[in-house]
Parts: C-alpha cells; structure tokens; sequence
C-alpha cells in the first residue's frame, strides 16, 4: 500500500513542527509565570506573552497518527502503528520480535 498523507496527517505535521519551533521560549514564558518569586506584573507580562502564541504550538495540539494510515486512535507507541496495521505487518513478519501469541 503506497503512502499518502492525508489532510490530519499534515495538519498533525504543521502542529508538530510548530510546537518544536516554539517549544523552548513557551517553556521559559510558562516558568516566568507560575514562578510565585517573582512580582505579579513580570509573571502577567508572560501570561499574556504566552496567550499571543498561535494555538498550534501547544503540544497538546499534536496527535498521535498512524504512520501508514494516518488513524487517530489505537495507535501503539512503539511501533507507530494502528492495531489493525500493527496486525497486518505483525502477520506478514514485517515487525522485528513480534510474534502471534498462541496458547
């Protein structure tokens, strides 16, 4: 089966690349504002700062997808893979270490 990316397949990949492009200045606005030490004005400033980023930099704006079908949910981590997938190349022996359970 060819790949083809679908469209919440590339909306996942801009969210993905947008949330890594920004990660580093959110982290250091977030530790500003919930720093208690610090005056109520800094700790608004960066508030207000992080509220001007687009929302697809959140990282829980990103999902995990199948990497074949693009499949939102079932996905098992390690592989990457939707159940059915996962079961398909499970079967044809395409997947290191994994073997059908028999008892």
């Amino acid at each position: 089966m060819p790949w083809k990316p679908n469209a919440r397949m590339l909306r996942d990949m801009s969210a993905r690349q947008s949330v890594q492009a920004n990660e580093l200045v959110r982290r250091a606005y977030k530790y500003i504002a919930r720093n208690t030490t610090l005056s109520q004005r800094v700790r608004h400033q960066a508030q207000l700062q992080l509220n001007q980023f687009p929302s697809k930099s959140r990282p829980a704006a990103v999902r995990n997808r199948c990497v074949e079908t693009g499949r939102g949910r079932a996905i098992i981590n390690e592989f990457g893979l939707c159940r059915y997938e996962f079961r398909l190349q499970a079967l044809a022996k395409q997947l290191p270490g994994v073997r059908k359970a028999s008892w």
